[in-house]
């Protein structure tokens, strides 16, 4: 049985990040995708998804 995840970071509930996954190619997703990369709080969220063993978001 699997044991339910909780996630701390507000990263998977962000709607600009929902935007981004549906509408990859606009210019306030390729904004996001740019802010990933430096934003330690994705990077924080994305080390506890790995850490859980939890596949991390493609972006």
């Amino acid at each position: 049985m699997e044991q339910p995840v909780t996630i701390e970071s507000k990263c998977h509930t962000c709607p600009t990040r929902a935007r981004s996954e549906q509408r990859p190619s606009t210019l306030p997703s390729r904004i996001w995708r740019w802010h990933t990369g430096r934003c330690p709080g994705w990077k924080a969220y994305t080390k506890g998804l790995e850490s859980k063993g939890v596949p991390v978001p493609r972006i």
